[in-house]
């Protein structure tokens, strides 16, 4: 299915991400909820997708940007962390495309903690099906993710061999795993004593097995193969703690993983551009230049 904005030019478009049957899904009564409230908010997501905001082409650079807006793993902060931030990439000539990704605590999902994955999967493998098509490096595309949508991004990162068994088409049959991630103040681990408690249990349960709580402790997946991760964080986020971006850097140096780490002393959590408050505004152009040093 595709739906093109009313734009003239192909600069925003939607595009389901599974053109047939959903996989991991069930019926139920659910129907996506779109609550705007100085943030768009979006819940129960039913049909994921992906918005595409292309750069002009005379100052794109080939690079693109699988963004994860945040919200918990119960729902989506669609615009705060994903339309603005899509924009944003596309003045540095680059491709953002937000993720409207399923939320695991959903009736419409049978296994809740496969179902965020798969959707970032098959959107990082529609997006490289279409590189050709939208002047894109298929060897340059990365994902960003704030928050929850952070351990997302991180998930699909470093959980490279992850049974899915899917149906077969060509789309599938592309690479899923992202060449660099950008995690801001991210949720990483789900050990109790750092997770987001709130994104815990909504992707794996009230009581989930310890052997579920290291799988998507993502510090513990790191090895060789993770991309190149910039993070960026503050000491005083008191929702969720510093740590997972401390512990996560950590894993990475260890993997010798080239990694960029930026915490500023004071913001709080869910800052975005951090607009207003002072140097920690200036975040997003730090990243502007990491990101020009990956294409050399």
């Amino acid at each position: 299915m595709l739906l093109v904005s009313s734009f003239a030019v192909a600069q925003d478009l939607e595009l389901a991400l599974w053109p047939d049957e959903i996989p991991n899904s069930r019926p139920s009564d659910e129907k996506e909820i779109q609550d705007k409230n100085g943030i768009l908010w979006i819940r129960q997501v039913q049909i994921p997708g992906i918005e595409v905001y292309l750069p002009v082409p005379q100052i794109a650079t080939g690079q693109a940007v699988l963004i994860c807006p945040g919200g918990g793993y119960q729902g989506l902060a669609f615009d705060w962390e994903g339309r603005q931030i899509a924009k944003w990439l596309n003045s540095k000539g680059i491709a953002g495309i937000v993720l409207k990704y399923r939320l695991p605590n959903s009736r419409s999902i049978e296994t809740s903690y496969k179902a965020p994955l798969q959707d970032a999967r098959r959107a990082m493998r529609l997006i490289r099906s279409r590189a050709e098509e939208w002047k894109l490096d298929e060897n340059k595309i990365g994902v960003m993710g704030f928050s929850a949508g952070g351990h997302l991004a991180s998930t699909l990162g470093t959980h490279l061999e992850m049974e899915e068994n899917l149906r077969g088409d060509e789309i599938n049959k592309l690479k899923a795993k992202p060449d660099f991630m950008v995690l801001v103040y991210p949720v990483i681990t789900m050990n109790s004593e750092y997770t987001h408690q709130g994104s815990r249990n909504s992707l794996l349960g009230q009581n989930p097995g310890e052997e579920l709580v290291k799988k998507f402790s993502n510090e513990l997946q790191v090895t060789s193969e993770t991309p190149p991760t910039f993070l960026v964080g503050t000491s005083d986020d008191e929702v969720v703690p510093v740590q997972n971006s401390l512990r996560f850097y950590e894993a990475l140096v260890n993997s010798k993983v080239p990694a960029e780490m930026h915490i500023y002393p004071k913001g709080g959590h869910g800052f975005a551009f951090g607009t207003g408050q002072y140097y920690l505004q200036d975040w997003n152009e730090i990243l502007a230049s990491w990101l020009q040093n990956l294409q050399e």
